[in-house]
């Protein structure tokens, strides 16, 4: 199948990212954390002491935005990640974003992209459609876990409490919010480690592929 599309969505800390990366390394494809873009507007306003509400500027962020600097180490951290669920929030924002991940999805030889809209509203027409869930409380451990690899200091409670929020905010924002596309097939990620995730992926991409209904 040529450039086949997988949208993979779901939550903050979801694992969809790193099934994202391990999905497009398997299939040979280009994969977009799509959620970084965003990271990327938030950091860019952060650093020039702008608010992420101020809607104007967050719009120009985002139409220059630069792929060079999507691997900053500093886009991982929860200081990010927090301001880009707030500017995500923005509907001019998601809108001048929208052409850049569609063009991404549409190269060849096959694109994977994570993220909260992926199924929904950038790639409605995508081949096969994951949507990730797991349970808060395993989400907010992982986070941990994550920040405390990087030498950060976290409660895993406060963690945990800003996950809700995120959801909270993800799910109920106006313009493209968090839910799984009609035909979507979900991955309960929450007693899964990444292997046994990424095989659970694979065994969903290759049933569509091959015309048969995924396994529950």
């Amino acid at each position: 199948m040529a450039c086949m599309i997988i949208a993979i969505d779901g939550p903050a800390a979801s694992g969809k990212g790193t099934l994202g990366k391990r999905l497009a390394h398997h299939y040979g494809y280009r994969h977009l954390d799509t959620g970084v873009i965003y990271r990327a507007v938030a950091k860019a306003l952060l650093d020039a002491n702008i608010a992420l509400t101020n809607e104007a500027a967050a719009v120009a962020v985002a139409m220059e935005l630069d792929p060079e600097k999507f691997g900053h180490p500093e886009l991982k951290t929860q200081r990010i990640g927090d301001a880009a669920s707030v500017v995500s929030a923005i509907p001019r924002v998601r809108e001048a974003l929208v052409d850049f991940q569609r063009q991404f999805a549409a190269g060849p030889p096959g694109a994977v992209l994570d993220g909260r809209d992926i199924g929904t509203v950038i790639c409605p027409d995508a081949e096969v459609k994951i949507f990730v869930v797991a349970d808060p409380r395993v989400r907010a451990r992982r986070r941990a876990l994550e920040a405390r690899a990087r030498g950060e200091t976290v409660d895993e409670e406060a963690v945990l409490a800003d996950i809700i929020r995120r959801d909270e905010r993800d799910q109920n924002r106006p313009v493209a919010p968090l839910r799984p596309a009609p035909d979507a097939h979900t991955l309960d990620n929450s007693k899964l480690d990444i292997d046994a995730g990424v095989r659970a992926a694979i065994a969903i991409v290759e049933a569509v592929r091959a015309g048969r209904k995924p396994a529950p």
